[in-house]
C-alpha cells in the first residue's frame, strides 16, 4: 500500500503517534537498504543529491502528517502556517552523506492563533522516533541575527540554508535576515574561518590514512571556499565564480577532485554502516572494489592527489577572494620598502606576490629563492600561485639545474621543497619524483606517501635534535652537506618499480648528479649511501650489533668511516621522516651503539674479536675510579662474569652500578625507569615467573630484553618498552613486577601461530652463543609465549631484540650454548610451533 494512504488510514482511524513513527521507520529502513544499489548506478555528487532529495520528501511528508494531525479536516494553506523547515550544513549544500546527521533549522513566527511550537515539537518527536539522526535549531525569524552574531558556528551553518518545506512567507522573511547576517561584519567572520581552518589543517595533516572530511585537502577546505564566496559575493555555488575568480580549467580540476572525495566518503559510510570519514587501511580493499579501482594503491594515490589539488586550489583562491577584506593599509609602506622585484615582496620572512603580477618563468623564481638569505621562509598564497602556474619546459635547462644546485646548498631547503610540493612542481623540477608522486607505502611503518616522506626527511636533517649527530653533521664540508641533502631527498625515489628501490634510486641519483656537475668521489659516496640507506636501521634493529661477524659484514658494505658517518645521519633523517613517534630513545641508542662499534672496527687495522673487545672494555672498567673503590672480592666477581654481552651493551659506569646492586640483592630487587620510555630492571636470586610477567604486560610494545647471569646465583633481567607509562598505569606495572616472583601465578597464554619455516637457528653464531630468529606475523602475547617455551626448555636467553611493525615481527634471541641445545634443535622447533 502507498505510504500516503497508510498515513491517511492511521489518521482516519485515530491511530497513535507510535503507529505513525513505526510506519515512517519501516519506510526509511526500506530506503536505506536500497542505498548500495543506488550507489552502483549513481555515485559522487549525483548520489548525494538524490539522497538529499529523498530526505527532503520524507521530511516534507512528516511535516504534512503533523499538520494533518494538528488541524484535522481544517488544514489551512501550508504557506499560511508561520513555520519554515530549512536544511543546514551538508544537507543544505545537497552533499549529505548517508550516515551524517541531518541538520535542520526550524524558523517560525510567534503568531496568535497558531501553536507553532506544538507543531515543531510534534515534528521532532516523529522524526526522532522514526530513526532520523537530527541536528536541529529552532529560532524565531527575528532572533536569527542575534544568534548568528553571538556564535560563529551558528552563522556558518546559516550560510548553507536551503528551503525544504513550510511557509514560503516565513522563508522569505528568513532570507532577508540571512542576507543581513551575510553582510554583517564580514571581515571578522572571514578571518575567524581562516584561523579555524589553519588550526584544523595542522591537526589533520597529510597522511596515508586521510580523513576525507577534515584533512588537508578534505571536504572542509572546499566548504571554506564556499563560505567565503557566499560571504563576499552572495553566490550559492562556486561555479558562479568561474571566469571571475578562477578559470574554467582550474575549476574543472577542482570539481574532479571533489567528486572523488564524495565517492570515497559515501563508500566508507555504506561499507561501515556508520559515519566513518577516515580512509583507514582496513577499509581500502572494499572501497577500491566499490569504486572500480584496480587495487588499494591506485585508490589511495588518486585520493592523495585529489587532496593535494583541493588544498592548492583552496589556498590560492581563498586568499585571492579575501584580499580586499584583510588588507592592512599600515602595511602598504612596509611592502614598498621590502619589494624584491615588481609585484614580489619579502616581509617578516614571508614571501608575497601580487595576483596582478604576470606568472613569472621558473628560472626567474628560482633565482629569487637562491638570492634570499639562508633561513626558513613562509610563502603567501600569491607566491604559491606563481609557482603553481609557472611554465616549466622539459628537459630542464642547464641554468635550471645550476639554480637547483645552489638552492640545495642552503641549510634551509625544506621550506622550498614544501613550496614545490604544494605548488605541484616537485616532480617537474626533480624528475625522479614522477613515479613516486602521491605514492602510498603499505608497509605498516611509514605514515606518509613517498614524496611527502622524502620532504619530511629533509626537514629532519635540517633540524637535528640529537647533539652527537648534530656535531657529526656540522663537521661535514659544504660539498658533503650538499651530498647528504641530495641523498636524503632522493633516497626513496626508486620506489614504485618491480626492481629493488635502493638499486633504482642509485641509478636515478647518478642521472641528477651528472646534471649538476657532481664530483666523482661524491657521486660514488651518494650511490653507496642510497644502495644501503636501510642497512643501518636493519642491522641496528634486527641483528646482534655486538657480534664481530655482524660488524665486519656491515662495514664491508659501508666501505669507510666517512660513509659510516654520512649513513648514520641519513638513517636519523630517514626514521624521523617516517612520522609519529617512530624515532625514539631506544632506536637512538641502538643506532649510536652500532655507529660506535662499527667505527671501532673500521679504524682498527687488526681484526677485533669478541675476546679482544672484552679485554679492551675490561681495561676501561678497571681504570675507572668507581671500580677501584669496589671491594677486591666484588672486583674479581665482576671481571669473571661470563657474559660478554654485559660488557658490550653497557658503559663501564653502568656495569659497576649493576655489580653493586647485585651484591646488595638478597632475594630480588628491581628498578622501574620512566625517563623517556618504560624500562624494568630486575635482580633476582629466586625464580622469576617470566611468562606471567610478559603475558600480563603484553599490551605494551616491547623493544628489547637482556638476561645475564652475574655472580652468587644472581641473574640480571632488563626489559625495555617503546612507550612510557605514568600515574595509575605505573603503579599497576609495579604490582605486576612484584607478583612475577610468585611462581604459582599463571596467565593463560594466548594462542599464537609460528610455522617452522619462520624460525632460523644459527648454532655457529659464536663459540659460546647460538642465535634464534623468528620472522612471523605480529600477534598479541607472542613474546610471552616464546619466553615461556624457553623457560620450559631451560634455555638461557642472553639478549633479545624485538623488531615489529603493524603486521610483522622479526625477533632475535641470543642463547647460551648449554643443556646441549644445538643437538636438540628439533625440540625447540617442536615447542615453538606446537600452537600451529
Amino acid at each position: 500500500m502507498d505510504i500516503l494512504l497508510q498515513i491517511e488510514d492511521i489518521i482516519e482511524k485515530k491511530g497513535s503517534d507510535f503507529e505513525l513513527s513505526k510506519l515512517f521507520k519501516a519506510y526509511i529502513n526500506e530506503y536505506k537498504t536500497s542505498l548500495p544499489e543506488l550507489f552502483e548506478s549513481s555515485q559522487g555528487k549525483d548520489f548525494l543529491v538524490k539522497h538529499t532529495k529523498k530526505l527532503d520528501s520524507i521530511i516534507s511528508l512528516m511535516y504534512k502528517t503533523v499538520l494533518r494531525r494538528v488541524f484535522g479536516n481544517y488544514l489551512p494553506m501550508r504557506s499560511s502556517i508561520p513555520v519554515a523547515i530549512v536544511a543546514l550544513g551538508s544537507y543544505g549544500r545537497e552533499q549529505l552523506c548517508v550516515h551524517s546527521d541531518i541538520d535542520l533549522l526550524i524558523v517560525y513566527e510567534d503568531i496568535d492563533g497558531f501553536n507553532s511550537q506544538l507543531i515543531i515539537e510534534k515534528l521532532f518527536y516523529l522524526a526522532l522516533d522514526a530513526g532520523l539522526k537530527l541536528g536541529h535549531r529552532v529560532h524565531e525569524t527575528s532572533d536569527l541575527f542575534r544568534a548568528a552574531d553571538e556564535d560563529i558556528t551558528i552563522r556558518t551553518s546559516l550560510m548553507e540554508s536551503r528551503f525544504v518545506t513550510g511557509s514560503s512567507f516565513t522563508w522569505h522573511a528568513t532570507g532577508k535576515e540571512l542576507n543581513r547576517i551575510r553582510l554583517h561584519n564580514q571581515k571578522k567572520f572571514i578571518l575567524a574561518k581562516i584561523e579555524e581552518a589553519q588550526i584544523r589543517r595542522k591537526k589533520y595533516s597529510t597522511s596515508m590514512q586521510p580523513n576525507i572530511k577534515e584533512s588537508v585537502g578534505g571536504l572542509r577546505d572546499t566548504q571554506l571556499l564556499l563560505w567565503i564566496a557566499q560571504t563576499i559575493y552572495g553566490v550559492t555555488s562556486l561555479r558562479d565564480l568561474s571566469q571571475k575568480v578562477f578559470s574554467d580549467d582550474e575549476y574543472r580540476e577542482f570539481r574532479i577532485a571533489l567528486e572523488l572525495l564524495f565517492r570515497v566518503r559515501s563508500a566508507l559510510h555504506l561499507i561501515t554502516n556508520k559515519q566513518e570519514d577516515r580512509l583507514i587501511m582496513e577499509h581500502m580493499p572494499q572501497v577500491s572494489k566499490m569504486l572500480g579501482f584496480k587495487n588499494e594503491q591506485k585508490l589511495l594515490s588518486k585520493v592523495l592527489h585529489a587532496g593535494w589539488r583541493i588544498s592548492n586550489f583552496t589556498q590560492i583562491f581563498v586568499k585571492k577572494m579575501v584580499r580586499p577584506y584583510i588588507a592592512n593599509m599600515s602595511y602598504v609602506k612596509k611592502f614598498r620598502n621590502n619589494r624584491l622585484s615588481r609585484g614580489i615582496y619579502l616581509l617578516e620572512d614571508r614571501l608575497f606576490a601580487s595576483y596582478n603580477l604576470k606568472i613569472q618563468p621558473i628560472n626567474i623564481l628560482l633565482k629569487l629563492l637562491v638570492s634570499l638569505p639562508d633561513k626558513f621562509y613562509h610563502f603567501d598564497a600569491g607566491f604559491l600561485n606563481q609557482l603553481t602556474y609557472t611554465k616549466i619546459s622539459y628537459p630542464l635547462t642547464k641554468e635550471t639545474y645550476m639554480l637547483l644546485k645552489e638552492l640545495l646548498r642552503k641549510d634551509n631547503i625544506y621550506c622550498f621543497l614544501k613550496l614545490f610540493y604544494d605548488a605541484g612542481i616537485l616532480h617537474q623540477l626533480f624528475s625522479s619524483f614522477r613515479k613516486v608522486l602521491h605514492l602510498p607505502q603499505f608497509d605498516g611503518y611509514h605514515h606518509y606517501p613517498v614524496d611527502y616522506h622524502s620532504i619530511k626527511c629533509v626537514e629532519a636533517l635540517e633540524n637535528i635534535e640529537e647533539p652527537f649527530i648534530k656535531e657529526l653533521h656540522d663537521e661535514l664540508s659544504a660539498d658533503e652537506r650538499l651530498l647528504l641533502k641530495i641523498v636524503v631527498l632522493f633516497h626513496d625515489t626508486g620506489k614504485g618499480r618491480k626492481q629493488d628501490h635502493s638499486e633504482v634510486g642509485a641509478k636515478l641519483i647518478v642521472s641528477f648528479a651528472s646534471k649538476i656537475n657532481f664530483g666523482e668521489e661524491l657521486l660514488e659516496r651518494a650511490v653507496t649511501l642510497i644502495k644501503h640507506h636501510i642497512l643501518m636501521s636493519n642491522v641496528a634493529f634486527k641483528e646482534n650489533i655486538h657480534n664481530e661477524k655482524t660488524l665486519y659484514k656491515f662495514m664491508s658494505k659501508v666501505k669507510d668511516t666517512k660513509n659510516l658517518k654520512l649513513l648514520y645521519i641519513l638513517t636519523y633523517a630517514d626514521i624521523n621522516g617516517v612520522g609519529g613517534n617512530t624515532y625514539n630513545a631506544f632506536n637512538s641508542k641502538l643506532l649510536h651503539d652500532l655507529y660506535t662499534s662499527a667505527l671501532e672496527v673500521s679504524q682498527n687495522s687488526e681484526r677485533i674479536t669478541d675476546a679482544s673487545k672484552r679485554i679492551t672494555i675490561e681495561k676501561r672498567v678497571k681504570n675507572s675510579d668507581a671500580f677501584k673503590e669496589l671491594p677486591k672480592l666484588l672486583q674479581t666477581k665482576l671481571l669473571h662474569v661470563e657474559s660478554n654481552m654485559l660488557f658490550f651493551k653497557h658503559s663501564p659506569q653502568d656495569i659497576i652500578r649493576i655489580a653493586k646492586k647485585a651484591k646488595e640483592t638478597k632475594e630480588y630487587d628491581y628498578n622501574i625507569y620512566t625517563q623517556k620510555s618504560l624500562s624494568i630492571e630486575i635482580y633476582r636470586k629466586v625464580p622469576l615467573n617470566v611468562g606471567y610477567l610478559l603475558a600480563t604486560l603484553s599490551h605494551l610494545d616491547v623493544a628489547s630484553m637482556e638476561i645475564f647471569t652475574l655472580f652468587d646465583g644472581i641473574k640480571y633481567f632488563k626489559i625495555e618498552f617503546i612507550k612510557n607509562v605514568d600515574g595509575d598505569e605505573l603503579a599497576e606495572v609495579e604490582e605486576i613486577v612484584n607478583n612475577a616472583f610468585d611462581m604459582s601465578r599463571h596467565v593463560g597464554m594466548k594462542k599464537v601461530n609460528i610455522n617452522k619455516k619462520e624460525i632460523v637457528i644459527d648454532c655457529e653464531h659464536s663459540l659460546t652463543h647460538a642465535e634464534l630468529n623468528i620472522n612471523t606475523k605480529n600477534q598479541i602475547g607472542l613474546l610471552a609465549y616464546i619466553m615461556d617455551c624457553f623457560e620450559s626448555l631451560g634455555i638461557n636467553i642472553v639478549t633479545a631484540k624485538i623488531h615489529s611493525t603493524k603486521h610483522k615481527v622479526r625477533d632475535s634471541f641470543l642463547m647460551e650454548k648449554q643443556n646441549d641445545i644445538c643437538n636438540n634443535v628439533e625440540k625447540i622447533y617442536e615447542l615453538l610451533t606446537k600452537g600451529s
